[in-house]
Formats: structure tokens, sequence, C-alpha cells
């Protein structure tokens, strides 16, 4: 029999335990920041330097040697090296760390910290540094156009077409360390419900946990990898 195709969606959960900040919990960035400050097409207009402020913070906690990949993250990796099929690893996180543990078919949806976007030529660059609005573009040179290459609210997210064409196939969709909160992601599994075994794996109960056929509960260090070495030994 083959092995079904799997469509893995992780968001901010998954990197806690790495070090890095959720966003919608009580202790979270938005408990902290008001989005309508530092994450719309408005607020960059409006004052760009704030958010550049913002995330220049953000990309500098990336670039701390302390904050490195956890079990659960280099648990997707092996499951997508040893998987016998399609895998697909659908992230909302901007941060690199499904990059860094090895996951290659890996699509970031809300966008990538450490890249940069030229709001003058379109041009996408990897970027480690601070941003600014003198900032001048790799590509087309001109200064003040250059933004995080993120998914801002108001913004449609990245690679939805093929997204959606890995949910049409999947027959397996597991979600990790989602609140539930954020559409579309939040509707990936009532678009599979039904012929697709849908799984959460997260700290506690999401918004959606009802449209899920099977829960686990627990720290993502502990979940995620006794759940992939389950699927593994069935393979």
């Amino acid at each position: 029999m083959a092995a079904p195709s799997i469509v893995v969606l992780t968001g901010a959960g998954i990197s806690r335990e790495s070090g890095l900040a959720t966003f919608r919990d009580a202790d979270g960035i938005w408990a902290k920041v008001r989005i309508e400050d530092v994450a719309t097409p408005e607020a960059f207009a409006r004052d760009p330097a704030r958010v550049h402020a913002f995330y220049n913070a953000r990309r500098a906690q990336l670039r701390d040697p302390a904050i490195l990949p956890n079990a659960a993250h280099h648990a997707l990796a092996e499951l997508e090296a040893r998987w016998p099929g399609d895998f697909l690893l659908v992230t909302q996180n901007v941060d690199s760390l499904h990059d860094r543990a090895g996951s290659r078919r890996l699509l970031h949806m809300h966008g990538e910290l450490m890249k940069a976007r030229c709001r003058h030529c379109g041009a996408v660059s990897p970027w480690e540094a601070d941003l600014s609005t003198a900032t001048p573009c790799p590509a087309c040179g001109k200064a003040g156009g250059m933004r995080p290459h993120v998914v801002w609210f108001g913004e449609m997210p990245l690679h939805m077409e093929e997204i959606g064409a890995a949910l049409d196939r999947c027959g397996l969709f597991v979600a990790i360390g989602t609140s539930g909160q954020v559409y579309p992601a939040a509707g990936f599994v009532a678009e599979v419900r039904g012929r697709a075994r849908t799984v959460e794996l997260n700290l506690e109960a999401s918004a959606v946990r009802g449209d899920f056929d099977e829960a686990r509960h627990g720290k993502a260090t502990e979940i995620v990898p006794r759940f992939v070495a389950e699927l593994l030994a069935r393979c």
C-alpha cells in the first residue's frame, strides 16, 4: 500500500522551546505591541522607521547563537528525509529554524524574516542585517523601498496555489503549534476533513480542535518526535 501524502502545518508554538516568543498567548508578541502599529502595510507607510525597528529586533534575536532548532524541528526534517510518499511542510513562521534543521520541502506562507523585498523592483534578497529607509536594494540600487519579506495583516499569504494542490492530494494532515485563529491556515483542516486523517499536535487545544480526528497535547519537543517515530515505524 502506497504511503499517504503528508502535509504538515506549523505555527509559532513549535519554535517556543527554541526561545522565540509566540504571538497570541497571554505573554505573546501581540500582547506587547499592537498589530496595527507594526504589522500592516498602513503601519509601514505611516512610520517605516518603527516597523523596521520592530523587525530588526526580531532578526537580531534569530542571529543569537542560543536560538537553535529544537527536537520538533529536527523530527520533521527526518520525516521529510525518510517518508516514502509525498511530503510538504507549510509554516506560518517567519523564523529560519525549519530551514536550519534541514527541511527542504518547505513553504513559508507568511514570508521569511531573514529575507528582504524591494518595493521598487520586487527582488527578494537574503538579509540578516538591519534594514532602514536608507537601505539600498542589492538588485536595483534604489533606496527607500526595502521592507521585510514577511506577509503583513491585510496581505495575501504566499504559495497558496501550491499549498492548495498539496492539500487536495494529502492523506494525512498534521497541524503543530498553531492557535487555529489565523486564516487561511486555520481553515486547512476543514478543507481536508473527511478525506484525510487529521491530527493536531499542540501545547493545548487550538480554536479548531473540533475539526481534527485526533489531538495530542504537550510540549512540541516531546510529542512531535514521538509522533514522527510512530509514522516512520509503520512505513
